[in-house]
């Protein structure tokens, strides 16, 4: 009988299967890998080479975690982005090259410091992975945050960005904090007009 690995975004259905219509959600605290950098997604050259050690590393975590004592397999979770530019609240929607990011992965709740130390260090002496050295395990609460399904391409956000900060004002809520993409999509493997991003601001 195969055992289904365990998959956080079944666990926290609500944080990770939004529906088009905008929402407000209590996000807790959980652990990420995360790296920081700043430049143009599309363009800057160290974005890529952290996405590339953000999965190793997590692969690397998930395969220590089923070698352990409780045998448990995880599924890797999405990549997540925080973006912003320094002086603007909300969507960084210009100077692109001046992007701020935070790239992370959510990790299951019984890695620790240690494990991911290790798996940063096999990651960064597998192959050459430059970013690997900057990665670090990290808490982050996002508490209260309204989210949205985005359905589409990257630079077609606009509009959904939005209707999500209009019903951010609705609420009588105002944003706060750096503007949040959840990726569930491959970009590689998926049609521009299918990808699948769950766009999330912190709100208080």
């Amino acid at each position: 009988m195969t055992t289904l690995a365990i998959d956080d975004k079944r666990e926290f259905r609500r944080l990770y299967a939004p529906g088009r219509e905008p929402e407000l959600v209590e996000v807790p605290r959980m652990p990420f890998l995360m790296v920081d950098g700043t430049g143009d997604p599309n363009s800057a050259p160290a974005f890529q080479a952290a996405v590339e050690a953000l999965y190793a590393a997590s692969y690397g975590l998930k395969f220590t975690i089923k070698r352990g004592a409780t045998g448990a397999d995880h599924v890797v979770m999405p990549l997540e982005g925080l973006w912003s530019v320094p002086g603007q609240t909300g969507y960084p929607d210009r100077d692109a090259d001046g992007w701020r990011w935070t790239l992370m992965i959510r990790q299951p709740d019984e890695v620790t410091v240690t494990m991911a130390a290790d798996a940063i260090h096999d990651a960064a002496v597998r192959k050459p992975l430059p970013a690997a050295t900057r990665l670090r395990l990290e808490a982050f609460e996002e508490g209260p945050a309204a989210q949205i399904m985005h359905i589409g391409p990257f630079n077609e956000e606009r509009p959904t960005i939005e209707r999500l900060m209009a019903f951010i004002e609705s609420q009588g809520l105002e944003p706060t904090g750096r503007h949040h993409e959840i990726y569930l999509s491959d970009p590689s493997r998926t049609a521009p007009e299918r990808l699948r991003t769950i766009l999330r601001h912190a709100v208080r």
